[in-house]
């Protein structure tokens, strides 16, 4: 596929018309400052275009995928104003975003080693490797949606001929990288043995656990991290670093047959030899690289992508260790990469030639433990959380390096993070350790500034100047005073749009744009696809289903209330007891109380159809299938303290969502599926 092929006059009008009718094109100081990239950047470094269209075989026809819902699951079509070139100018694009936004055009089926090593790129955010063994095919990353798996396995089936899945190999545990896992085969293979599942040890715990007790925040704020709702636009979302976007579609998970559990591990599987390197507490809590000696080529995971990646990611999770990532990259280079003819990953494209292996190796290597040892070198001098992202720069050297650019994380949020993970959120002055909340403050802050209109008028002047973070600063404090002061939105907005245009990170990019969006219009009415499938609830454990429970009670509504329930299930042998006290519910497994006020007896198999949505836990009882022993009205007291979240709260002010609301009649042990980890 030549990604730089022009595209028709329709797609040009694009790039001069803004979605919103309040958007603003880009202002005379972002088309300075994007021109002074363009001067700046290293774009005569033209390797990575050359690799990102290296071995291309064939591109389907189609550019959608339908979801088996009725909906879109993928659209490659609507990127297609990113197909004119590098050399056609979108101002309201930092230049180093469009060039990546250009490369992650790749779309379709991709040779990585002659006969052996095949990738499917653009069916997803991330890419589908095809490993050709005697017999049939070894997958690496299924994808995120059994939709756009299957397409991808067709379109491998319908240009290199059809072979049988004889493995898969998830390798790490965020839902881009095993949901579409029922869409390349089916789990009566797996449980028969025809068909391996491979994983890293505590795939199932980290794929699992790391979106659960969060999960809603972590859904709402992936609408601003991932642009969820932004229109696909040279001003709005225009890419996600790590691929264009994540698909909507079905997810599924089979649990891994074999866990890979020692630092190195052998295998061979259908004749094909590979290494295994587990990567825990990197890009993902378990995660492992693989090396094909026979064939010198390693597969990076996403250890190693064209970007350096979150240390945190702004939808949440817990903070990454950058010093960490670093030590297992260097190992992977002495390890596998004196010797690797190829480098290839989950994201991203392929480089060849050991010499270019290494370079890539050792400069994603030197950019995290640069983020990691300088962020910490200033923090030991003083310099704090709310300091460091106007400190911490990378060093010309790795600036000059496209490998070292922060696409998906930013050098302002991960250096952030370095000192929130030693030294966390304080910096230490008194005053900052309990601060007002910001609609408290933000009055205070207005009326010592003369009031709304002074600050209007200061605020429209700096970003007539182009000062749009001072104008940020004081606009932000109105808005949160007058949450309802539409003018004071749509300046703060328009603020938030330049800063948006001029970032490089699609995280941080999207953020503004979206946050714009919201002040402008208020809450969107669209929601996106949601993956609906019980397999990811299914697999969550007995003591995360009750931890979660205990985080959706109404503390306040619980108060005076206390009851003992012991649970037992005896299909696995499993025991609790969840104890109501002092408005909190807990639960210690491997323990019965001598003395509780209810006794749940019910199989975990039954209580997973109960999980998922499939059945109530009143008609398990009913039916016998559950018994209760006991007060049964627990139960009920229970249920009504339970809060139902739904991830369209408020985040800028005045946006007037909908908030979630109390559902006294839910089923205790339904569940919602846990946020998407997708992207990392």
């Amino acid at each position: 596929m030549d990604i730089e092929k022009s595209i028709d006059s329709a797609s040009k009008a694009l790039e001069d018309k803004h979605f919103d009718v309040k958007g603003k094109m880009p202002s005379p100081f972002t088309i300075d400052l994007q021109n002074d990239l363009r001067r700046s950047l290293p774009f005569e470094d033209k390797r990575d275009l050359e690799e990102a269209q290296k071995g291309f075989i064939a591109a389907p026809p189609y550019k959608q995928i339908m979801a088996e819902a009725g909906n879109v699951a993928w659209d490659m079509g609507c990127y297609e104003f990113l197909l004119r070139g590098f050399d056609s100018v979108f101002d309201s694009i930092h230049p180093s975003l469009q060039r990546q936004a250009i490369l992650n055009m790749a779309y379709g089926l991709y040779e990585v080693v002659p006969d052996r090593i095949y990738q499917v790129r653009g069916f997803d955010l991330a890419n589908m490797t095809i490993v050709k063994g005697d017999t049939g095919w070894i997958l690496f990353d299924v994808l995120t949606c059994k939709e756009t798996a299957k397409a991808a396995l067709d379109l491998v089936n319908e240009q290199l001929g059809q072979r049988p899945v004889i493995a898969v190999v998830y390798s790490h545990s965020h839902v881009d990288h095993y949901g579409g896992v029922r869409g390349v085969v089916d789990e009566a293979d797996v449980k028969s043995g025809r068909v391996q599942i491979i994983a890293p040890v505590g795939f199932m715990e980290h794929a699992i656990a790391e979106n659960v007790y969060s999960g809603n925040a972590m859904t709402r704020r992936a609408f601003f991290q991932y642009g969820l709702l932004l229109p696909r636009s040279p001003f709005g979302h225009v890419d996600q670093s790590i691929g264009k976007n994540t698909a909507a579609g079905r997810v599924g998970l089979i649990e891994p047959t074999r866990y890979i559990e020692q630092n190195l591990e052998e295998l061979t599987i259908d004749g094909m030899h590979m290494v295994f390197q587990n990567t825990p507490g990197t890009e993902a809590p378990a995660e492992m690289n693989t090396y094909f000696p026979a064939l010198k080529a390693f597969w990076a995971a996403e250890n190693i992508c064209g970007t350096i990646h979150n240390i945190y990611t702004l939808r949440g999770a817990l903070v990454r260790d950058a010093l960490e990532w670093s030590k297992k990259i260097n190992e992977a280079l002495y390890l596998f990469g004196q010797e690797a003819e190829v480098m290839f990953a989950s994201h991203s494209w392929p480089r060849w030639g050991n010499d270019r292996v290494q370079e890539v190796m050792r400069v994603q290597r030197d950019a995290y433990a640069h983020l990691n040892n300088e962020v910490l070198h200033q923090a030991n001098q003083g310099v704090t959380i709310n300091e460091i992202h106007n400190v911490y720069k990378l060093p010309e050297s790795l600036q000059q390096q496209w490998a070292a650019h922060s696409y998906h994380g930013s050098e302002e949020h991960n250096s952030r993070a370095v000192i929130n993970r030693y030294l966390g959120y304080w910096d230490a002055n008194p005053a900052t350790l309990m601060p007002l909340s910001p609609s408290e403050s933000a009055p205070l802050y207005v009326e010592m500034m003369g009031g709304a209109e002074k600050i209007m008028a200061k605020g429209q002047e700096w970003h007539n100047q182009g000062k749009y973070r001072e104008a940020m600063e004081i606009l932000n404090k109105l808005v949160y005073a007058q949450p309802h002061y539409q003018a004071a939105k749509d300046l703060l907005a328009d603020v938030f749009e330049q800063i948006g245009y001029q970032k490089e990170s699609p995280s941080v990019r999207n953020s503004f744009l979206a946050a714009a969006y919201e002040l402008r219009n208020g809450f969107p009415n669209g929601i996106t696809a949601q993956s609906i499938g019980p397999d990811t609830v299914r697999a969550m454990s007995t003591e995360l289903l009750l931890d979660f429970i205990g985080i959706r009670v109404d503390s306040q509504k619980a108060a005076g209330m206390k009851f003992t329930i012991n649970l037992y299930t005896p299909d696995n042998g499993e025991q609790f007891v969840v104890e109501m006290s002092n408005s909190t519910l807990t639960n210690i497994k491997g323990v019965q109380a001598t003395q509780p006020d209810l006794t749940l007896t019910v199989n975990r198999s039954n209580l997973e159809s109960v999980m998922g949505g499939g059945i109530t836990f009143q008609a398990l009882i009913s039916s016998g299938q559950a018994k209760l022993e006991g007060n049964p009205t627990v139960l009920k007291q229970l249920q009504s303290l339970l809060v139902q979240f739904t991830p369209d709260f408020e985040i800028m002010p005045g946006t007037h969502p909908v908030k979630g609301t109390i559902l006294p009649e839910q089923d205790i042990f339904n569940q919602t599926e846990p946020a998407s980890s997708a992207g990392g």
